[in-house]
């Protein structure tokens, strides 16, 4: 279980960035977060993986407090970031190096199938379209099987075809271990596909305005009135979210329950 109890960071600028963030996520539970610009979503992210340490309140993993980068949290930056001297397979294999031989390999060829790039796996990255870059960085994330995979706007450099394709891609690889993910994402359509819960922020200082539950059994089917409706809300709230006059909502959901094919 993640939990963040008062999270907030202020920047040696004097920029407050995050404000009183609080939240329980359980294991396996997809959590998108979306907000305007300067709303603090990638200083939140940063703050769970332990790269940047908040200012105030904690962060603690199955009761581990997070203050820098841990073993059981990984995550996926809008570009791919694969390592250009190693092979697909190699890079996707690059957190495995504790395995045997025999069972590294075996995760690998596993992973890249199921993102479709099984015949890609000798050829180096600079070989690849953005899209395959994209899911071999997704393999490589979640092959080792964390315990919480963060994401930040992974997706938003890509075509909006590439997109849906990958989200797929990245469903049907959570679907293995069920880590818990946290994906940062300015796509209204890509939260609602993914997640089970939908945290909107609001800004100056970024803080929570409103959670709001997903209950759609997945596969989702983005054509259906439910998907619309669940859109419509989580417009009404981004643009809520800038009005001043309307205070925070920190709508309590029931985390999970949404959690069922």
């Amino acid at each position: 279980m993640l939990v963040l109890d008062q999270v907030g960071k202020t920047y040696p600028n004097g920029v407050n960035a995050l404000e009183r963030f609080s939240a329980t996520i359980n294991r396996g539970e997809i959590v998108a977060v979306i907000g305007g610009s300067g709303c603090g979503k990638s200083t939140l992210l940063r703050a769970i993986a332990g790269l940047d340490r908040a200012s105030r309140g904690s962060i603690t993993l199955d009761g581990d407090l997070i203050t820098a980068p841990h073993g059981k949290i990984g995550i996926i930056f809008q570009e791919p970031r694969l390592l250009p001297w190693l092979s697909v397979a190699d890079n996707v294999a690059f957190g495995l190096a504790g395995l045997p031989k025999r069972e590294r390999a075996g995760r690998v060829a596993r992973a890249l199938d199921r993102v479709g790039l099984a015949d890609k796996a000798r050829v180096w990255p600079r070989e690849l379209s953005g899209g395959q870059a994209q899911r071999v960085a997704i393999a490589r994330a979640l092959v080792p099987q964390p315990e919480v995979l963060l994401l930040d706007e992974p997706f938003s450099a890509l075509d909006a075809f590439t997109r849906s394709d990958l989200q797929d891609h990245l469903l049907d690889l959570w679907a293995d271990a069920r880590p818990t993910l946290i994906l940062v994402t300015h796509d209204v359509d890509e939260a609602v596909v993914l997640a089970d819960r939908i945290v909107v922020m609001r800004p100056r200082p970024g803080r929570l305005f409103e959670e709001i539950p997903v209950f759609l059994s997945r596969p989702r089917d983005r054509t259906s009135a439910l998907f619309e409706d669940l859109k419509r809300r989580v417009l009404t709230s981004l643009d809520q979210s800038l009005d001043r006059d309307i205070p925070d909502r920190r709508e309590k959901s029931v985390s999970g329950e949404a959690m069922w094919w």
